[in-house]
């Protein structure tokens, strides 16, 4: 192998470890991002979920409430039935998100919870809104319900809150396992690189030095003198190649002379 094709190769090798240096550690940052994207993508969305369903099942409460302080055969005003209807329409679509977004254990029964305690409280809503100022319905029934629906939201939402602190944990756990994983690696990369550094400048040098110290005695065995001005190997091999090549044009110079001479004798 030439000594050109080994430089190739040892600085293929550099990049090598370079490229692979950055593409773990680029590929365990991926990873990292795609754990925290899926407990914001996940749990993060129940919990929106479930204060959306917290607020509008309050204002529910509250306007059906009102029927009980101010009796009204006629039903709810209608600024209070738009609000009614505008949170019942808010609560659903968010009740019908959470039940798309059921990721996990027990959240689900607790979904299916929450749908059977809101239609009875819905239920309860609607008998209220017809029959006035019925305080019994209203003590006895409507507010055991509003307190199970809205004890059920918070068991999801409590559940998707120890989801997240698990999550966390797993991956902050993960991350120092990638940490110490990425600085055995990183420091194994880097052992090789100094040995390169190490191999290849010595191996170099070492060549060069050799054929300086052989060319010094074939100057010395050619008798010719060279005068060292420096201890660049590199130089002195140089200039010993330039000595001899003088050496060699002077002597072919040299030579048909000498052979003219003999011919006269």
């Amino acid at each position: 192998m030439s000594l050109r094709t080994k430089l190739t190769v040892g600085l293929g090798f550099l990049f090598l470890i370079i490229f692979a240096l950055s593409f773990y550690s680029s590929y365990d940052i991926e990873q990292l991002s795609r754990d925290a994207e899926r407990i914001l993508r996940d749990n993060y969305d129940s919990l929106s979920y479930c204060k959306n369903m917290l607020i509008a099942l309050e204002d529910m409460r509250t306007t059906v409430s009102s029927r009980i302080i101010a009796p009204d055969g006629n039903g709810l005003s209608s600024s209070s039935l738009r609000i009614f209807e505008t949170s019942q329409s808010g609560f659903e679509s968010n009740l019908k998100a959470e039940k798309n977004n059921i990721t996990e254990i027990h959240e689900g029964d607790y979904v299916a919870e929450l749908t059977r305690n809101y239609g009875l409280f819905l239920n309860l809503c609607m008998q209220i809104n017809k029959s006035g100022g019925n305080t019994a319905l209203y003590f006895n029934d409507f507010l055991p319900a509003y307190s199970n629906t809205r004890q059920t939201i918070i068991n999801i939402n409590d559940v998707n809150m120890q989801a997240i602190e698990r999550k966390n944990l797993a991956t902050k756990h993960n991350a120092d396992n990638m940490i110490s994983t990425f600085a055995a690696v990183g420091a194994i990369f880097i052992i090789l690189a100094l040995l390169y550094f190490w191999y290849f400048p010595f191996y170099v040098s070492n060549t060069i030095s050799f054929l300086a110290k052989r060319m010094k005695e074939l100057l010395r065995d050619a008798d010719i003198k060279m005068e060292e001005h420096t201890r660049d190997e590199a130089f002195i091999l140089l200039q010993s190649i330039n000595l001899l090549h003088d050496r060699l044009l002077t002597s072919k110079n040299k030579e048909p002379v000498k052979r003219r001479a003999r011919t006269k004798t």
